[in-house]
């Protein structure tokens, strides 16, 4: 993690650590670092987005940068409008699924992928160094207001077409997914229930989208028996799905089903996840003519290894999927699209799911003040390489450690000051006998920092 961006941009408090100041500072940064060009920037339904975002667009144009604003934009429509509108770079103001009074700022390549940690920490230099391009008063940068959202759809459009109408309950969250994904669907020939589409910062809901914060989805598509159910976090980078019996569906689950689907879809092939993914894709896919490849977690390490594998698809158990063939940004609203697609090809999900095999997934978070997380991560890995006996160590994000029936995966958080355990087991039994020894483990090295 750098100074000031973590696994996912910055994210941190509006005005407390993330202020105008440094969104202005970023902006020049970002001019600076591109040295002329244009830029697409969106950002997301928080209240402090329009605060950020006239600060970063104001460095922006003190650089000489053009700047096209598309306003209340979520994530996957600005890594569009990039492309679209051939920009050599895109921001989001965005904190994607965290509470209300976070905010953050995420860069984009020209291909959609996110900035990586290198341009990120090139970035952090030229911020620290304060030696921004001054643009003269007869060069500096102009703004132009677009909205992409018709041509994002007609594109949408020619890739995915089911056949039938279905009724989908659509849960956004009340944030940027709301202007877009809703009409997608309706689009697709879909009849749209919305719930918490109306964009507010002020969020009904908690953004991640899991069994606990969708509950009300989960009811109103048992209630009027709807075929499907779908919700965003607060900048639609993510999907989370409700089978049509009214159940969520476990992330992992719904990672291997969409996994297979574009492996029917779009041909044989290589199938990128994290390290924090299970055995069921593994599993899932193989019979399907697919090989799982493991990466770093986040984004933009899905995508990298998607442009460097010519992966089919790309996916983190977070409900967080990139669709190569679309683009390289995490896009939860083309998600939504091609869920609706298998559901037409191959059936609803509750009877989907059966076919993926089901594991014991537990996870825990264990508060760590980040200046203590490299420390505790050293102290975790001799412990547990010591303490439980297994084959395989992966050790390209946290440490993994692998056996033929379970896996353990240790890792920093790269949002917040925690420390991540990730495990899975065959057996419930196994999987807390497993989650007890880790727990302590990790307590007794933040401890011993």
């Amino acid at each position: 993690m750098g100074k000031y961006f973590g696994t996912s941009g910055i994210r941190e408090v509006v005005n407390e650590k993330l202020t105008p100041e440094l969104a202005l500072r970023v902006g020049k940064a970002l001019g600076t670092y591109l040295g002329g060009g244009t830029v697409v920037v969106g950002k997301d339904t928080r209240t402090s987005g329009e605060m950020l975002k006239s600060a970063l667009i104001s460095g922006l144009l003190s650089t000489g940068v053009e700047v096209i604003d598309i306003g209340l934009a979520p994530t996957p429509l600005t890594g569009f409008a990039i492309k679209l509108y051939n920009a050599e770079a895109g921001v989001t103001i965005t904190a994607s699924h965290n509470p209300p009074e976070y905010n953050g700022v995420k860069v984009w390549q020209p291909n959609g992928m996110a900035y990586t940690p290198e341009m990120e920490a090139e970035l952090e230099r030229v911020i620290d160094s304060g030696n921004f391009k001054k643009a003269a008063w007869n060069e500096i940068g102009t703004v132009r207001r677009a909205d992409p959202k018709r041509e994002y759809i007609r594109e949408a459009l020619k890739m995915v077409r089911p056949n039938k109408s279905y009724t989908v309950v659509l849960d956004t969250g009340n944030g940027a997914g709301s202007i877009l994904s809703p009409y997608l669907q309706r689009e697709l020939g879909n009849k749209v229930i919305s719930l918490n589409s109306h964009p507010s910062g002020f969020f009904v809901r908690e953004l991640e989208p899991n069994a606990k914060s969708l509950s009300a989805l989960a009811k109103t598509v048992k209630a009027i028996k709807a075929d499907v159910g779908i919700a965003h976090d607060g900048d639609a980078d993510r999907i989370g799905v409700v089978d049509d019996k009214g159940n969520f569906v476990e992330y992992e689950v719904m990672l291997s089903l969409i996994a297979g689907y574009t492996l029917r879809k779009f041909g044989r092939g290589k199938i990128v996840t994290t390290v924090d993914a299970g055995f069921a894709l593994d599993d899932y896919i193989r019979p399907l003519g697919g090989e799982v490849i493991r990466t770093r977690v986040g984004d933009v390490a899905v995508a990298e290894e998607l442009a460097k594998n010519g992966g089919v698809f790309g996916g983190e158990p977070s409900g967080t999927w990139i669709i190569p063939q679309w683009n390289l940004t995490p896009d939860g609203i083309f998600a939504g699209a091609l869920v609706l697609e298998m559901i037409d090809r191959f059936g609803p999900i509750s009877e989907l799911a059966r076919e993926v095999p089901r594991y014991v997934t537990l996870r825990a978070k264990i508060p760590c003040p980040n200046e203590k997380k490299a420390k505790a991560m050293e102290l975790i890995a001799r412990e547990a390489l010591r303490s439980f006996g297994y084959e395989r160590l992966i050790d390209i994000d946290g440490i993994r450690i692998e056996n033929s029936d379970w896996w353990i995966l240790f890792r920093p958080s790269g949002t917040e000051p925690i420390m991540r355990i990730t495990l899975e087991a065959h057996t419930e039994e196994k999987a807390r006998e497993l989650m007890g020894k880790a727990e302590n483990l990790v307590r007794e090295a933040v401890k011993g920092v």
